[in-house]
């Protein structure tokens, strides 16, 4: 198994490579789709956010409560590091199952872990990667795709981004670098290259 960690931050594009990495054949783990179904309702990591942040962040139907939970960790540190405590871990020991079936189905397989908190969740345990490939684009370029695009006010794009590891954290763990900033035939473009340097490994 060949496994990559792909990272990036909030409107890099990140999401666009990993589909396209899936084209050529790779099994995507995807964190942020993990990182829902570990906090869904009966779960160790509700329970223990509802302890938390006390009973106003689940719904009548025991859900969590997304924007309610949202406003409170996104304007507070403190808050947003007790959040990260209880859930990182339940993502990533789902994640490691993940990569065994992966393995397990195909002792060759391509495993693409996306994951966008890739900097902020390696706290603690190692990154354990045969390579990290991160998606990168300028900070005033994705805040303008999240105003754009994604409805974003300014201010809570900025919030959003600084919630998240800066460019430099990230750029520092980076194997690869896959530059976003221009048009998306060319982030494409770069996504094929990693591909086929990976295919080209003994």
């Amino acid at each position: 198994m060949h496994l990559i960690a792909l990272t990036g931050g909030i409107a890099s594009g990140k999401s666009t490579v990993a589909a396209r990495l899936a084209e050529h054949g790779a099994v995507v783990v995807d964190a942020d789709r993990l990182a829902r179904e570990v906090v869904e309702p009966g779960t160790p990591a509700l329970d223990a956010i509802a302890e938390q942040f006390g009973p106003s962040v689940i719904r009548v139907d025991g859900s969590l409560d997304r924007a309610r939970l949202g406003a409170i960790v996104f304007a507070d540190e403190a808050s947003r590091l007790a959040l990260n405590a209880i859930t990182h871990p339940a993502v990533w020991q789902r994640a490691l199952e993940l990569f065994a079936s992966a393995e397990e189905q195909n002792p060759n397989a391509v495993v693409v872990y996306d994951v966008p908190l890739l900097v902020e969740e390696a706290s603690g345990r190692p990154l354990r990667f045969d390579q990290i490939a991160v998606v990168h684009a300028s900070a005033e370029e994705r805040i303008k795709r999240l105003v754009e695009l994604r409805g974003f006010s300014e201010q809570d794009a900025v919030a959003r981004l600084g919630s998240q590891a800066t460019d430099d954290e990230r750029l520092a763990v980076a194997d690869v670098v896959i530059d976003a900033t221009g048009s998306l035939a060319d982030t494409l473009r770069q996504a094929d290259e990693l591909w086929r340097s990976i295919s080209a490994e003994p």
